[in-house]
């Protein structure tokens, strides 16, 4: 009977597998026809943007609809809730794609959708992030007046998180992939069966756009995709905490630490150089790693093989992280260091690199 399910439950991945992977080759057919769905035609000129000729970035539309479709597979048991949530993610939804096909929604906007998404949740369930695993401020998370706006904050960086590095092929698909398959293991581990299923079914739902996405860059989330990613991701986080209490919430926050980290390193350059916090820039991670590779070895003219590149050399940071998540699930003080560790390896190696590769590029010039 278990062996039964296990195949039922592996053709449901797959057919949504399926879904995204065909409905983002449609988009690309259909992108040929419609240049709106390129999204503007100023896109490839802007300060962040990694690549160099129109490519859809709506990539979001085919993994809402196969999410869509994932509520006909969830169990009978959480099937109301599960719709409920995914309702929610519609307004966070509609409002990326308008800025995807052009319409220029400010990234404030944006955030605020996130937000008001979450508040949808937290009225339709009553629940939010019940705690961080940290004496005494623990306490005050269970009144809604810290726990409310604290989980404003952390869904509205992790959702901006994913956005942000959704600039190189493949690195946003791979951190999704990654913490969606490490949250279903922490709750395999913790015995949550619910949040494994519907963990894998969003897993498989981004390894459809990653196939497209990696390596040539067919595709991209767009703020669509990556939003609505973030947010589930982190709203199935906040779910394992509340209904698995022997789970650490800094071997949650390892599951997503890319992106965040991300986040608050930008947030953190910026307020140094007195820019405003939500201005692009190109001095992200990958960005700095890309540069890096063209300026040191591949030479300008190479972003084709510097993109890709980029993921499958930031992919051992990237995954770390979620490894140790589920390795230390359930030991709170092996994750808090852990977290503590792979914040220093970040910002040290950022800040090493960075004149590292403008040395190295005056060198060349002087040559």
């Amino acid at each position: 009977m278990q062996s039964d399910v296990a195949q039922l439950f592996q053709y449901y991945l797959g057919y949504l597998m399926f879904v995204s992977f065909v409905g983002c080759l449609g988009i690309i057919a259909l992108a040929q026809i419609f240049p709106r769905l390129r999204g503007r035609g100023d896109d490839e000129n802007a300060v962040q943007s990694m690549h160099s000729r129109p490519t859809p970035r709506i990539g979001g539309v085919a993994i809402f609809l196969a999410l869509a479709l994932s509520v006909v597979f969830a169990p009978d048991t959480i099937l109301p809730n599960y719709a409920g949530f995914i309702i929610a993610t519609t307004l966070l939804f509609f409002v990326g794609l308008s800025e995807d096909l052009g319409f220029r929604v400010s990234p404030r906007r944006r955030l605020l959708a996130v937000c008001l998404a979450s508040l949808i949740v937290i009225a339709l369930f009553g629940v939010w992030l019940p705690r961080i695993n940290v004496p005494y401020f623990d306490l005050l998370m269970q009144y809604w007046i810290v726990g409310v706006p604290f989980t404003l904050l952390i869904t509205a960086g992790v959702a901006n998180g994913f956005n942000l590095i959704d600039g190189v092929n493949g690195l946003a698909g791979l951190t999704a992939i990654g913490a969606a398959v490490s949250i279903a293991l922490i709750s395999l581990q913790a015995g949550h069966g619910t949040m494994v299923i519907l963990s894998m079914m969003l897993a498989a739902v981004v390894l459809g756009f990653f196939l497209v996405n990696f390596p040539l860059g067919l595709i991209f989330l767009g703020d669509a995709g990556a939003y609505t990613i973030g947010f589930m991701l982190c709203w199935f986080g906040i779910a394992v905490l509340i209904f698995a209490p022997q789970v650490s919430a800094w071997a949650i926050l390892l599951t997503l630490f890319w992106p965040l980290a991300d986040t608050l390193f930008a947030m953190y350059r910026r307020s140094r150089s007195k820019k405003d916090a939500m201005s692009p820039d190109r001095l992200h991670f990958h960005q700095l790693v890309m540069r890096g590779l063209e300026i040191c070895f591949l030479g300008r003219k190479r972003r084709r093989i510097a993109n890709p590149l980029t993921t499958l050399v930031l992919a051992p940071f990237v995954i770390a992280p979620q490894v140790c998540g589920v390795l230390f699930w359930n030991d709170n003080r092996a994750a808090f260091l852990a977290v503590l560790a792979f914040l220093a390896a970040f910002f040290g190696s950022y800040l090493v690199s960075v004149p590292a590769v403008r040395a190295f590029r005056q060198r060349s010039r002087e040559a």
